[in-house]
């Protein structure tokens, strides 16, 4: 009996530490398995927020792509303005060259005309006394205005009074035009253009016949109420009136020569000597353009050739006294033109005459 209890109590004590083992290794494993769970979790959430970075990723290179696309568009665009630029650029180059190459076979030709004018002088027409109706006192050579030929039964007079006959510069002019119509009488380029005037009036012949007109955007009589009739060169009353009101009037305005010519079909019978004072291409053609608009050096081209078209089948010779004025360079060959053309005279006086 006493061996059995022993036994008994061996049995019961390996049974027992068997039980306290097998507990203590749950509880590893349950242990262990949180522990697994855990980070089994993390890595769970780990995985998670990669994904998020990823689609993140995936976003900002989706739009950096667009941003290339357009960037590459743009690229192209500035490209093609570049190419165009410099086309536009070689244009303006070319044209500015071929302007002063006209300029200087310009000056070429006014030297030549002005040797001729000095070869003349010589044998100029000696005006006899009592020939002229008026004679005209001053310091000034006027033999500079030799070859102007103011001879004719029927001389029409054109002055142009717009603004730019204030100064010869353009900023000037934008100066003057401000100022009082007392100052713009007195301006010099002006008192040139009225002094030129009287000087012709003192050589018409005095059988002849003339009328003075002024222009700017219209034309009209210096002696009013005489629209489209001739008067009598030697009555010396009539010619005190025009010079009178010439000095009252104040350039202002721009230019219309298309108008200027018109006066000639107003005349009857027509004018056979015709003498255009002025200083540059017209600023618009018969009528104020329909919307404002900057004048460039083209349209000016394009109102100075449709007002040469408007001008009678048979125009009478053109002799043009052209004034100096900044920044129209073309000014001087397209009126050289027209007095060629019409077999009239180009003159451009120095500044001090008459």
């Amino acid at each position: 009996m006493s061996f059995l209890d022993v036994m008994s109590c061996g049995l019961g004590a390996v049974v027992l530490l068997y039980t306290i083992i097998s507990a203590q290794a749950g509880l590893a494993r349950i242990k262990e398995n949180e522990d697994l769970n855990a980070e089994a979790s993390r890595l769970e959430r780990e995985v998670l927020e990669g994904y998020k970075y990823l689609v993140e990723l995936r976003n900002a290179m989706a739009s950096t792509e667009e941003e290339k696309v357009r960037a590459e568009g743009l690229a192209r665009r500035v490209i093609d303005k570049i190419d165009e630029t410099q086309e536009e650029l070689a244009r303006f180059q070319f044209d500015t060259l071929a302007r002063r190459e006209s300029l200087e076979r310009l000056k070429a030709d006014l030297k030549s005309l002005e040797e001729d004018t000095r070869r003349l002088k010589a044998a100029a027409e000696e005006v006899q006394t009592g020939s002229q109706v008026r004679s005209v006192a001053g310091d000034g050579d006027r033999q500079y205005l030799t070859g102007l030929k103011v001879g004719g039964d029927r001389i029409l007079v054109l002055l142009d009074a717009s603004a730019s006959m204030l100064d010869e510069t353009l900023v000037n002019i934008i100066r003057m035009r401000n100022m009082s119509t007392d100052r713009k009488l007195r301006s010099e380029k002006w008192q040139q253009a009225i002094g030129t005037v009287d000087w012709i009036s003192a050589q018409l012949p005095t059988e002849s016949k003339y009328q003075v007109y002024a222009f700017n955007t219209r034309a009209w009589p210096l002696v009013e109420d005489s629209d489209g009739r001739w008067l009598e060169a030697r009555d010396s009353e009539v010619m005190a009136k025009a010079l009178q009101a010439l000095r009252k009037t104040a350039p202002t305005g721009g230019t219309s020569l298309h108008n200027a010519f018109a006066v000639m079909k107003q005349l009857s019978p027509v004018p056979d000597n015709v003498i255009l004072i002025t200083d540059g291409l017209p600023t618009q053609g018969d009528k104020p353009p329909t919307f404002k608009k900057l004048v460039d050096s083209g349209d000016r081209e394009d109102f100075m050739q449709q007002a040469v078209r408007s001008l009678p089948q048979r125009a009478p010779p053109v002799n043009v006294v052209l004034l100096p004025m900044e920044g129209d360079p073309a000014a001087p060959t397209y009126f050289w033109r027209l007095a060629q053309a019409t077999g009239g005279a180009f003159l451009s006086p120095p500044g001090d005459w008459p």
